[in-house]
């Protein structure tokens, strides 16, 4: 009688969320995070990676996913263990035991860009904890299984003495790639890439406080909106900023062909009072011919160059020294 209860009582639940189902075949996120066996963070690691495919959200709502997605991923080989398996992180101590070696070596390879992390979570101590899809780490292994053992190469060597860390630089490429797949407006992408650049960078290359307005206003948001707590969110806008002289400068060069792109497209908005029609002046040497414009400057001058980032050494987000191996 108690299993007979129980299946009626399921049957009953799955007919009222189906009943309350009003936006034309789809769920909300945490619905479908239960139907495909995942946690929050693993549902939203997911998405995020584009396995799992949500609809177009309204404003200001939350993103939710089609029934035909969540059909798809369910009738795929080995579910529910497949999907999780995707999308299932390991730390660094975790990382060394798939892989055979050492935590210390497994740092080492992380610090040297041989293995990207995929996201971070802040411990107790507010220092960024590093965490590594699982798939990647093993794909790794097997593409380069020469640096799991012996003496690291002459490339390596030279990058850890130098100090180099390349995890944030390798996440924070990997995260902007994702976000300008999701978006083909011009202007959006042109705010994803402004995003990698602090505000006095930003300045010396778009100085038009309009557009860097604008830039800030379209700039996309993580699918499930930015971290709760304020220390996660400053954590994350710190690892998101270019922090290495060769990087920003191929940040900027980036932003700017965005920036030509967008323009073109249509201009940032700006005041009513600022919307009237720019005369453009016409020589009196040759009246009969089109009105040519000044030449546009050289991408140097376009970058806005300045010393701090061509004569300066490499500067920290802020966070590298708090990084926990």
């Amino acid at each position: 009688m108690a299993v007979t209860e129980a299946v009626r009582t399921e049957v009953l639940c799955a007919e009222a969320a189906a009943a309350t189902d009003t936006t034309g075949g789809t769920v909300a996120a945490g619905r479908a995070a239960q139907e495909l066996g995942l946690k929050r963070g693993e549902f939203e690691l997911a998405v995020h990676l584009g396995i799992v495919r949500t609809t177009a959200e309204q404003v200001g709502g939350r993103p939710r996913v089609g029934r035909e997605e969540i059909h798809r991923l369910r009738s795929e080989g080995g579910f529910p263990g497949a999907v999780r398996e995707r999308v299932r992180t390991v730390g660094t101590a975790e990382g060394a035991r798939l892989l055979g070696i050492s935590p210390v070596r497994f740092t080492r390879l992380a610090r040297a860009g041989c293995i990207t992390p995929v996201t971070f979570y802040l411990n107790r101590y507010r220092a960024v904890v590093w965490l590594y899809l699982a798939q990647e780490v093993l794909g790794f292994a097997a593409r380069a299984p020469q640096l799991l053992a012996g003496n690291s190469p002459v490339w390596m060597r030279a990058r850890l003495d130098a100090g180099t860390d390349w995890r944030a630089r390798n996440w924070r490429a990997q995260r902007i790639e994702r976000l300008l797949s999701r978006t083909e407006d011009p202007w959006r992408r042109a705010a994803v890439l402004a995003g990698a650049l602090d505000a006095v960078q930003l300045a010396e290359v778009v100085d038009d406080p309009y557009e860097r307005a604008y830039l800030a206003k379209v700039r996309p948001e993580p699918v499930f909106g930015p971290p709760g707590s304020v220390v996660a969110r400053e954590a994350m806008a710190q690892l998101m900023q270019a922090d290495d002289p060769d990087e920003i400068l191929w940040r900027r060069i980036n932003l700017i062909m965005e920036l030509d792109g967008a323009r073109a497209s249509r201009q940032a908005p700006r005041p009513e009072d600022d919307h009237r029609p720019v005369p453009v002046p016409v020589t009196d040497s040759d009246p009969g011919t089109e009105p040519l414009l000044d030449p546009a400057p050289g991408l140097l001058a376009r970058l806005g160059l300045r010393r701090r980032v061509t004569g300066r050494g490499t500067v920290g987000n802020g966070l590298s020294a708090k990084t926990v191996e």
